[in-house]
């Protein structure tokens, strides 16, 4: 299968660079390193250890990119009116599109943008940074789970895990609703309180655990209100287990705050507060720490 990367950073770098050392046909597009990726190549600093990708098949605009069987989007959600705009020239009748971004709504609004698309979520439990071109620093973790939203070939799904695994990537297929909610008991209380607090997810379990678990509870609280099954409290207390073993660590939000970026706010906290609030569930918690995000912002 042919393999398209939107968004060639710390995620899309790591996954995509996994997939084309393996030998899969991958077409990468690149922004501001486009001019050194061409040159240099692509790297990938990893514990599991390092590779280079030199001969990449690196893009700066998806109009020259060919049509592919399945794209990666590994854009931050701040970037979805541009992804909407960018993706046609990479489709095909049957392209399925995987969005490896952080949040709740993402799969609906691309959806209401590209009615007959095939869409998964992807739900990557990685911590990996890009902080200099051409160069993806991947220090733990690093399995997928893949939730299917709108894909009516469970073949391509399939297809792609064996793919993923063939490349020495953890990935497993899992209940769409499940899997973004159980990324967000994550992503909400270490994003925001990265930012809010200025310190890694170390400190943070540190000095306000109570307070992370309370958080996450909220967040599991919200998805069993949506409807979502399989999950309970103890997955809390295995992210706090996996957080604990982690190297410290700061996540995207923190990244995107320090340089000046701007952060995923509305996917990764004002929508699924709406989503759980229309379901009868308020999550105060972390409507207090997206105020909080707002007013510095």
């Amino acid at each position: 299968m042919r393999y398209s990367i939107i968004g060639t950073g710390a995620v899309g770098g790591y996954y995509g660079g996994k997939l084309a050392r393996q030998g899969h046909d991958v077409h990468f597009l690149f922004h501001s390193d486009y001019d050194f990726v061409k040159g240099n190549g692509l790297e990938v600093k990893s514990c599991n250890g390092d590779f280079h990708i030199d001969n990449v098949n690196a893009y700066n605009d998806t109009a020259q990119m060919p049509k592919s069987d399945i794209v990666l989007v590994a854009l931050k959600s701040v970037r979805q009116q541009t992804l909407y705009q960018i993706l046609p020239p990479l489709l095909k009748d049957d392209t399925l599109v995987v969005l490896i971004q952080n949040g709740i709504g993402l799969e609906a609004d691309l959806k209401s943008h590209f009615p007959t698309l095939s869409i998964a979520a992807g739900l990557a439990f990685i911590c990996s940074s890009k902080t200099e071109p051409g160069v993806v620093r991947h220090d733990c973790y690093g399995s997928i789970n893949i939730g299917n939203y709108s894909c009516a070939d469970k073949k391509k799904i399939d297809g792609f895990i064996d793919d993923l695994r063939s490349a020495g990537v953890d990935a497993n297929e899992v209940e769409y609703h499940e899997a973004r909610w159980k990324k967000a008991v994550w992503n909400m209380p270490f994003n925001g309180m990265s930012v809010v607090h200025d310190a890694d997810t170390a400190e943070l379990l540190e000095r306000y655990p109570q307070l992370i678990l309370d958080q996450m509870h909220e967040v599991i609280d919200a998805a069993n209100a949506c409807g979502v099954h399989n999950l309970d409290y103890t997955f809390a207390d295995k992210m706090i287990q996996m957080t604990q073993s982690m190297v410290p660590y700061y996540p995207s939000m923190k990244l995107d705050y320090d340089f000046h970026r701007p952060m995923e706010i509305h996917y990764l906290y004002s929508r699924p507060i709406e989503v759980a609030a229309a379901a009868g569930f308020d999550m105060k918690l972390c409507r207090d720490i997206k105020r909080r995000l707002k007013e510095m912002s």
